[in-house]
């Protein structure tokens, strides 16, 4: 195993800016409520500025709020754009970069008529000065908008009634709410920049998720299902190309993301047209092995002339959904996960085969979006560093980037955690990583401190080798003198496919012995003492945190936040179904011990940890009666210290501000009081 006390970036970058060297700040809870977000950035086409959403909590708005915001590359001054209470969304710059097009939702008027009835609708705005102006004005707003040279398209929503024998017999009695039978489908519309004439591309009943419309105008390419559950999107759906001069459909074959892929409850996103026009791209995701992507080329008739899979280097793993062509190019560009780092990948696609694979951002970097300009020669993107959180990085292609913006100066004296890569080895042998937190200016020599696990969701992802200050743990509890493990357990991205799919069928066993492995050796090195153990996680973390307590009683406290208890009334209750068929490797009745073995409520009798449980209330993706079921188990029949706190119309996430507050102090609260002894005020 290996660890290092103050990683070397860490050490460049303070050397490099002077201003940052005196630290004096003790980060708090409530400093995650300073922190401002950079997301969904673009590059103008002459590649001379560059818009984003930044993201700010709004104690009075009780949430996160968006605006926009812009740099000009070369001053290096930013200037926001937008001072609206209301989101804005998808930035889009036009190619002469006179105009900044995006979605807002705004409410305006007594009236609220449209286009300010709170729904999004698309507005432009003057790069030189001047107000957002909406040009579309939809009784059920905007979904998605793509820009052309001359054209926009967008696509809304309309109810649509599905025919079956029983239409009448629902339409006859429309007291109830049916299962089935009403469903939200999208028309895509095409918008005339020149004259501002909306007309109806294409409206077939479908279920639009995504799309892309190539450069000439003459092809879109879209994401479909036939109904709007979210159930529908992982493994009934489809890649469509419409010819719009001809006025044909059709649907891709399947049978390489389906029948033939690791699983068929894959989710399909992002449609990509080459700048040609002729050459489609695209991503799946699968709960529990790689993503792909997929490129093929498409001929006159819409038929598929070649496909490829694309081959990712190393041990990476495809990380989002916002794959670009490199303009002026035959790369295709994404995001790969590797070691805790998020890389930009190009690769060359010519005739049919998969050519070389550079890396464009080589070292330690998590990039967020990126973008490139008109030529395809300047690249900007963002970056969360070990010494800033999210900011705005340019360079030329294939030279290093370098930082432009400082979004967040309030955090240039925080005394900030030392974190590293830390490495064990699991009882099978396999090597294993985590992303270690320590005190500012912790010495080993200072002797073991208390120790909170950290563990990430998803399974399919991986925390990040960066700063992060998250409500869900990171950096305020180094701040507080306690040590912070966020493991990368089996089935993690970011270390190869095997690593990733060896979780498959293996639940609440092999992650679980990975994570008791890192913290045996993190309690070797003398970092972490016995005695002092915690563990907490949100979502799949959550169900971890409820594995582990029901497995060992080494820890002394547990904070369970959205996680599963009951496999088999996870399959029943949740959004996504596919997530368990996958790891439970079939149906309930087809792998009944699977679905008992990988339950907590089959181990719950050997719990002993005091566990605090947090929940949304309206939780589609882990629903409520997880926690209320864990909750129950130990407080009326185990006898063991617990609290439920259930968060009113929240979701699978926090979205207020006074939500994300309340966890926050909970958690510190119950971990003082029952890991380090603290009595309660």
């Amino acid at each position: 195993m290996k660890t290092a006390w103050l990683p070397a970036a860490i050490a460049a970058a303070l050397a490099a800016h002077p201003a940052l060297a005196e630290r004096t700040h003790d980060i708090t809870p409530n400093d995650f409520f300073s922190i401002q977000g950079m997301s969904q950035v673009q590059l103008s086409a002459d590649g001379e500025q560059a818009v984003w959403v930044q993201s700010y909590w709004d104690e009075a708005a009780d949430k996160s709020l968006n605006d926009l915001w812009r740099v000009k590359l070369g001053q290096q001054k930013p200037e926001r754009l937008t001072f609206s209470p209301d989101k804005e969304s998808q930035p889009r710059l036009d190619s002469d970069g006179k105009y900044l097009y995006f979605l807002r939702a705004e409410k305006r008027g007594e009236g609220k008529q449209p286009p300010y009835n709170g729904k999004s609708q698309i507005f432009r705005m003057p790069l030189s000065g001047g107000d957002a102006v909406p040009l579309t004005r939809e009784e059920q707003g905007v979904k998605h908008f793509e820009l052309g040279q001359d054209s926009l398209w967008f696509s809304t929503s309309r109810s649509h009634t599905e025919q079956d024998a029983f239409t009448a017999q629902r339409s006859a009695n429309k007291g109830p709410n049916y299962g089935h039978g009403s469903v939200d489908v999208n028309p895509i519309y095409s918008l005339n920049l020149q004259n501002f004439r909306t007309e109806l591309l294409l409206d077939d009943d479908k279920v639009v998720w995504d799309f892309d419309v190539s450069l000439d105008g003459k092809r879109l390419a879209r994401v479909t299902t036939t109904d709007n559950e979210l159930i529908f999107l992982e493994g009934w759906s489809h890649v469509e190309v419409y010819d719009i001069e001809s006025d044909t459909n059709t649907v891709l074959e399947d049978s390489a993301w389906r029948e033939q892929a690791p699983s068929p409850y894959g989710w399909l996103m992002h449609p990509k047209w080459s700048p040609d026009g002729n050459k489609l791209a695209w991503r799946i995701d699968y709960d529990g092995h790689p993503g792909q992507l997929f490129v093929a080329a498409i001929g006159d008739d819409n038929q598929v002339q070649w496909q490829l899979d694309l081959e990712r280097p190393g041990k990476a793993t495809l990380n989002g959904s916002d794959s670009l062509w490199r303009p002026n190019s035959d790369e295709l560009c994404y995001r790969g996960a590797e070691q805790g780092s998020v890389k930009i990948f190009c690769t060359d696609i010519d005739d049919g085969k998969q050519g070389r694979t550079r890396t464009l951002t080589d070292g330690d970097y998590v990039v967020g979006s990126y973008a490139f300009d008109g030529r395809g020669k300047t690249m900007v993107m963002s970056h969360n560093s070990l010494d800033h959180f999210y900011d705005l990085y340019q360079g030329k292609v294939g030279k290093t980037p370098h930082r432009i913006t400082n979004i967040n100066p309030q955090t240039d004296n925080w005394k900030l955690p030392q974190i590293s890569r830390f490495q064990w080895t699991a009882p099978d042998g396999s090597q294993v990583e985590g992303m270690l937190e320590l005190p500012p200016g912790y010495k080993k020599s200072d002797g073991p401190l208390p120790l909170v696990v950290q563990i990430h969701g998803g399974p399919t992802a991986a925390t990040p080798y960066a700063l992060q200050h998250r409500s869900y743990g990171r950096a305020s509890f180094a701040a507080k003198g306690w040590a912070l493990l966020s493991p990368n357990y089996r089935g993690s991205t970011g270390y190869g496919d095997k690593f990733l799919v060896e979780l498959v069928g293996h639940e609440h066993d092999i992650e679980v012995k990975d994570i008791e492995a890192g913290v045996d050796a993190l309690i070797k090195e003398g970092i972490a003492d016995a005695d002092k153990l915690a563990v907490m996680g949100w979502s799949n973390g959550g169900y971890l945190t409820n594995a582990l307590i029901s497995t060992t009683t080494r820890y002394k406290a547990a904070s369970s936040g959205a996680g599963v208890f009951d496999q088999r009334l996870q399959w029943l209750l949740e959004d996504t179904p596919g997530h368990v068929l996958n790891y439970m490797e079939g149906l309930p009745w087809e792998k009944p011990e699977a679905y008992t073995h990988g339950s907590s409520l089959t181990h719950a009798g050997s719990i002993t940890t005091p566990t605090l449980i947090h929940m949304g209330e309206n939780d589609p993706r882990v629903p409520a009666p997880h926690a209320k079921g864990l909750y129950r188990t130990l407080r009326h029949y185990l006898d063991v210290p617990t609290e439920l706190v259930i968060y009113p119309g929240e979701g699978h996430g926090l979205s207020k501000m006074s939500h994300r507050k309340t966890k926050m102090s909970w958690d510190l609260a119950w971990f003082e009081h029952y890991v380090l002894g603290k009595e309660l005020k």
